[in-house]
């Protein structure tokens, strides 16, 4: 009797174990993340703030068909910029990289704060908020940037340039999943478009 519930004890251990690994509901789509130096923060997030690139933060702007100048100035051959256009646009590149740079590296500095007052067990509700408002605030002036940059760069352009823009990075191409437009990086293109 005692070997029988101890071989059922066994078997259902075995099986739930099995059922477990199998259904992981309780795993976080975190895992992994924990290893991180500011966990809010990836690799690739950090790099990016720190070359004061996008980072999303423009995509009202460049999925409404306003373009922004770094991806202008990349495909500057196939939509016909012209030398005037081309000058005006690297201008409007090189200002908003002035300013999103630091910001950037704001953003990192305060988001590292963040991360250290939780891991170092300082964190009050009022250090949370004051570092919660002071991150919204340079989140919102490193956004405005990105999209200003959006808004007066199609300025500069003709609509058939435009039109060709959003037709090469493959906004009007179908299933954005499907198509990714040629010299764009294909992981980025589907975490921006929501692939699966």
């Amino acid at each position: 009797m005692k070997f029988r519930r101890c071989l059922c004890a066994i078997i259902f251990f075995l099986s739930f174990s099995v059922y477990s690994a199998e259904h992981p509901k309780y795993k976080s789509n975190y895992l992994g993340q924990e290893k991180r130096p500011i966990k809010s923060l990836s690799e690739d997030d950090i790099r990016q703030l720190k070359a004061g690139k996008g980072w999303g933060l423009a995509k009202a702007a460049e999925l409404n068909g306003m373009p922004g100048p770094a991806h202008i100035l990349q495909m500057k051959e196939k939509i016909s910029l012209s030398k005037e256009q081309e000058v005006k646009i690297q201008a409007l590149f090189e200002d908003m990289k002035s300013k999103a740079i630091p910001l950037g590296n704001e953003l990192i500095e305060l988001e590292t704060k963040l991360n250290d007052s939780f891991a170092n067990g300082t964190v009050t509700n009022e250090l949370l908020s004051q570092q919660l408002d002071s991150i919204y605030i340079v989140r919102k002036k490193l956004r405005y940037v990105h999209l200003v940059t959006h808004l007066m760069t199609p300025k500069i352009l003709t609509p058939q340039q435009i039109g060709q823009y959003n037709q090469l990075r493959g906004y009007n191409s179908g299933d954005p999943c499907k198509n990714i437009p040629e010299g764009h990086d294909a992981e980025m293109w589907k975490k921006h478009n929501d692939c699966k």
